[in-house]
């Protein structure tokens, strides 16, 4: 008799493991995923995925990219669509599309997008920001304020 009552760990039932593209890779083209997706080397095309994209901070993505939720350390220039939360850490450095539900710049990154942020529920207000985040400062509310 088997005294060993401990269910075997399972990968997550929508995607699983992520998926990485390394530094010192090139790639041109689409990519499809489920699962989140990491990219430390350089993509010229687009992603979606109903996971969350991290780009790393040598990592750079020429196109349009879908998600739930994106981490940002590298460079980004194309359209960005985030049904949730977009990060851009200190390294950041993005330029073109952005239309997000929530944000979180940290000091140092570089917005320059026009961006569009619709709450739950709300239709989307383009605004055009196309300012750098070194002039963006947090206000009490959390929300993000030109200085």
């Amino acid at each position: 008799m088997f005294s060993d009552n401990k269910k075997p760990r399972a990968m997550s039932e929508i995607g699983g493991q992520p998926n990485r593209i390394e530094k010192n890779t090139k790639i041109k083209g689409d990519i499809i995923s489920e699962a989140d997706f990491r990219i430390d080397g350089k993509l010229d095309g687009n992603v979606k995925t109903s996971g969350k994209v991290v780009i790393g901070k040598d990592g750079y993505i020429h196109g349009k990219v879908e998600c739930v939720n994106a981490d940002i350390e590298g460079n980004f220039n194309g359209e960005l669509l985030v049904s949730d939360l977009l990060t851009l850490k200190s390294s950041a450095v993005i330029e073109g599309t952005v239309q997000v539900s929530k944000l979180a710049v940290e000091p140092g990154a570089t917005f320059n997008a026009s961006c569009s942020m619709k709450g739950k529920g709300a239709p989307a207000a383009p605004s055009n920001m196309g300012i750098k985040s070194e002039q963006v400062r947090n206000t009490d509310a959390g929300r993000v304020k030109a200085s």
